[in-house]
C-alpha cells in the first residue's frame, strides 16, 4: 500500500476517526482536509439500511442542491425540430439525433448528463450498453426523458445531482467544492439528507441511515452523526 502523503497525514491528524461529528463540525473539518492544489469535490457517503436485491428497496432519484455543485455540467441532448432549438437556447452543450448517436457509438463521451425527448428513446436505446455503465442513460424516472428539455437543462446546469444506492446500500453524492464556505456545504448536505429520508422505502426495517461520512477528493473522511437530522447548525 502506498504511503500517505504529508498533507494527507497532517489533515488526518486533525480528525478523530472514532468520533461522530455534528454536521456543522464535519463540513468545517472536511473543508480543512482538502489540501490539494485543485478545487476538490466534497462528497457525502450515506450507508443505508436497505437490501438492494429487493425491488422495493431501491433508492434512486435526483435533487437540485440549493447551493449548486460548483461543477460545470456538460449536457448532451437527443432531440429534433423545435425541441432541439429549445435545447440549444437553454444552453445544451451538444444537440443531435442520429448524428449524436453515431458520435457516441464512435467513443465520444465528453458530457456529464444526457437528456432525450420521448420520441428519441428508440434511437437512444441502442446506446444502453455504452451509457448505462457510465450512469448517462436518460431516464424518465429521473426527469431526463422529457418533452420539456429547457427545464431539465436549467436544473442540471444549476446543480441537480443524482443519487443511487449501490449494491452495498451506499449513496455517493457530491455536495459541493472545497472552495464553498462551510455554510453552503451544510445547506447542500441538509437538502440531500432530507431527500434521502423522504424516499425511505416502506419495506426498510431497522435503522435506515446507518452511517454518514464526508470526504474531499484527495483527503481523509469525516464521520457525521446520523442521528442529527434537524437543527444542523448546532455544534
Amino acid at each position: 500500500m502506498a504511503k500517505a502523503g504529508k498533507k494527507y497525514t497532517q489533515a488526518a491528524e486533525k480528525i478523530d476517526r472514532d468520533k461522530l461529528y455534528s454536521p456543522k463540525e464535519a463540513t468545517e473539518l472536511v473543508k480543512a482536509a482538502a489540501t490539494a492544489k485543485f478545487d476538490e469535490t466534497i462528497e457525502a457517503h450515506f450507508r443505508l439500511g436497505i437490501d438492494t436485491r429487493q425491488a422495493d428497496q431501491q433508492v434512486r432519484g435526483s435533487i437540485s442542491l440549493p447551493k449548486g455543485t460548483g461543477k460545470t455540467v456538460r449536457v448532451a441532448v437527443f432531440a429534433e425540430g423545435d425541441a432541439a432549438k429549445d435545447a440549444e437556447a437553454a444552453g445544451a452543450d451538444i444537440v443531435g439525433s442520429d448524428d449524436l448517436v453515431a458520435k457516441i457509438q464512435g467513443g465520444w463521451f465528453e458530457f456529464d448528463a444526457a437528456v432525450a425527448t420521448p420520441d428519441q428513446m428508440a434511437k437512444v436505446g441502442r446506446l444502453g450498453k455504452l451509457l448505462g455503465p457510465r450512469n448517462l442513460m436518460p431516464n424518465p424516472k429521473l426527469g431526463t426523458v422529457t418533452p420539456d428539455v429547457a427545464r431539465i437543462i436549467a436544473e442540471l446546469k444549476a446543480g441537480r445531482v443524482e443519487y443511487r444506492a449501490d449494491r452495498f446500500g451506499i449513496c455517493h453524492v457530491p455536495i459541493g467544492k472545497a472552495s464553498f464556505d462551510a455554510a453552503a456545504l451544510l445547506e447542500n448536505y441538509g437538502a440531500l439528507l432530507d431527500e434521502l429520508l423522504r424516499v425511505k422505502p416502506a419495506s426498510s426495517k431497522g435503522k435506515y441511515i446507518k452511517s454518514i461520512s464526508l470526504a474531499p477528493t484527495m483527503g481523509p473522511g469525516v464521520k457525521v452523526d446520523p442521528s442529527v437530522t434537524r437543527n444542523l447548525n448546532e455544534e
